[in-house]
């Protein structure tokens, strides 16, 4: 590495580092989607198509194109949130409404439903969190990540922090969860395999400041720490 990239690497925050290695990480994800989907829309045209010339020129035009940004939460239109299909995907009906006691959810983990007027600042926890907080923060269009402690650790939960949004994002450790990881958004949830299962990606991207929560780009911040919060 030369000089000046390590003076610069240098001159970056945890939390900028941070960052750079989620967006690395999201574009590889997104990169291999649409690669596998080149190769189906390469294999599709090949089966129909007659001609080697014609399959040649589709064939230049699909892999000389360069392969567009990975979408975020915030340049998807609705009708793009919509489309975007997720296998393993669950959706609830809840209702939104205050309440000062605990409350027992029907789904693990909470998707919305009742929850405490104070909501929770969305961060990087390594302690659980109370859930009536975090589903406030669903509410204002947060996804909640949540992972198994006995299964994701080290190098694994190093890489799960790095792939988390810098605002609008909670992750934080969950006991008995029936999968790995899993994610929570306002009516929607989704079992996921591990931490490199592409579908997390697709989940952030679709309901992180959606605005079909109650309360979309409400404040996630200025409320209530959780225990455990490092970043």
């Amino acid at each position: 590495m030369a000089a000046d990239d390590v003076t610069r690497d240098e001159n970056l925050t945890i939390k900028q580092q941070r960052e750079a290695r989620r967006a690395e990480k999201v574009a590889a994800l997104k990169a291999k989607q649409a690669k596998e989907k080149r190769n189906r829309m390469l294999g599709l045209v090949g089966s129909i198509v007659a001609g080697a010339a014609v399959i040649g020129v589709l064939i230049a035009v699909v892999v000389t194109s360069a392969t567009p940004p990975p979408p975020t939460s915030q340049n998807l239109t609705a009708a793009e949130r919509a489309e975007l299909e997720i296998e393993g995907l669950e959706t609830f009906e809840v209702e939104s409404t205050h309440v000062q006691s605990a409350v027992e959810y029907e789904m693990t983990p909470p998707a919305g439903g009742p929850h405490n007027p104070t909501w929770l600042n969305c961060g990087i926890y390594e302690e659980a969190v109370p859930n009536e907080y975090a589903v406030h923060s669903l509410e204002h269009g947060a996804v909640w990540v949540t992972y198994d402690p006995e299964q994701v650790e080290g190098a694994e939960l190093e890489a799960l922090r790095d792939l988390m949004p810098s605002n609008y994002i909670i992750l934080s450790p969950f006991e008995g969860l029936s999968s790995p990881v899993a994610a929570s958004a306002w009516g929607a949830s989704i079992a996921l395999d591990g931490v490199d299962d592409e579908r997390l990606v697709d989940f952030i991207v679709k309901y992180r400041l959606d605005p079909n929560a109650p309360e979309p780009g409400a404040l996630c911040s200025q409320a209530l720490d959780g225990p455990g919060k490092i970043a």
